[in-house]
């Protein structure tokens, strides 16, 4: 049996044996932790019954612990620089599956439906790039696929933003989005020494616990992330200016007005002092006052 990939020599001498050249565009950074990765799994917190879609394998270091432990892994890669090596670290794990496609271009639902259609739960877990992290988040949150967790190892800042609470400086448009459809915590603290090469900053694993159902109800979901994206285009102004400036237009400021009376809401308060609910709460009497008017 081969040793682990994630060890600085094994590592090491993947790279070297297939001559691989790090791209920076690509934000490739190489785990090299077991404890770590370890951690990870066991945050995740999928069974034997289980699948689990991987995003950016590398060369396979997390993929490999996730084969232990999984029914079924999928993995995405999109450098095809990559797939030979893959092809050769994983090939004493016949449950993994590696698709040469950009995640975001993917019909993720296809996959499930295709590919892990024997298991049990389904569940994402990755170690994501850090240029598109933001992106792949929203997406497998917005495609309401049929997930039980996502757990992500993602830049440290980026976590903390999206497991903030109300008045943070961390809390925003982020924050909103991700806990309206799932339970945010952070799990682990990664520092940057544990990489190959070792990024500028640390990282952080992130555990996201679907909802069944978002935790507010609003009338109109695509109105409602605009409601908050609008109030938190520039932090330093209020609410009623935020909204009249970036969603309604000076000729509506009245019904703005009226909006966050009829929702309890303070017009001189911030984005960031108003929780999830509050949000919920103007999102619905703006989408009732519009409508109205029209």
């Amino acid at each position: 049996m081969k040793k682990d990939i994630a060890t600085p020599a094994r590592t090491k001498e993947i790279l070297a044996k297939h001559r691989f050249q790090l791209k920076k565009s690509l934000g490739q950074n190489f785990l090299i932790d077991l404890n770590i990765l370890n951690g990870i799994v066991e945050a995740s917190g999928f069974t034997e019954e289980d699948g689990v879609i991987e995003i950016g394998p590398g060369i396979g270091a997390l993929t490999e612990q996730l084969a232990k432990k999984a029914k079924k892994v999928v993995a995405f890669e999109i450098d095809d620089r990559l797939l030979p090596i893959l092809e050769d670290t994983l090939s004493p794990y016949p449950n993994v599956e590696v698709i040469h496609q950009d995640v975001l271009k993917a019909d993720l639902t296809d996959i499930i439906t295709t590919k892990l259609n024997d298991t049990e739960h389904i569940h994402v877990v990755a170690n994501l790039p850090y240029y598109v992290t933001t992106p792949i988040l929203m997406k497998l949150l917005e495609d309401r696929l049929p997930l039980k967790s996502i757990t992500v190892m993602i830049q440290a800042e980026v976590a903390d933003r999206i497991a903030a609470s109300p008045s943070t400086k961390e809390y925003g448009a982020l924050s909103i989005a991700a806990q309206y459809y799932s339970d945010a915590k952070k799990r682990l603290h990664v520092p940057a020494s544990v990489f190959v090469p070792a990024p500028r900053v640390d990282s952080a694993v992130l555990k996201l616990t679907i909802r069944e159902k978002p935790l507010v109800h609003v009338t109109d979901e695509a109105w409602f992330f605009k409601v908050f994206h609008a109030c938190f285009a520039n932090r330093r102004k209020t609410i009623i200016n935020n909204l009249v400036h970036n969603l309604v237009g000076k000729e509506n400021k009245a019904l703005a007005q009226q909006g966050l009376e009829r929702a309890t809401i303070d017009p001189m308060r911030r984005g960031e002092t108003l929780s999830i609910e509050e949000f919920a709460a103007l999102s619905n009497e703006l989408d009732q006052l519009l409508n109205e008017s029209h």
